[in-house]
């Protein structure tokens, strides 16, 4: 999957991504696609998503996308 291209991501489908306090270390994280918060088509740092938290309702990750 490209992580720099919107269209490959869907709602649902597991991903990893670098969260904002890990992009130092570049460690990846893995989760459900909640929500795309990337408007553009393409974004060469990645495609900014939220993530659902099977651990409580409404917890919300965010990070981005990388290929």
């Amino acid at each position: 999957m490209n992580g720099q291209t919107r269209s490959t991501i869907k709602p649902g489908i597991t991903v990893l991504i670098v969260l904002k306090q890990d992009q130092g270390t570049g460690k990846l994280t893995k989760g459900v696609v909640r929500d795309i918060l990337t408007k553009s088509p393409n974004y060469p740092h990645g495609i900014k998503v939220r993530l659902e938290d099977g651990a409580r309702e409404g917890n919300f990750r965010f990070g981005r996308l990388r290929s």
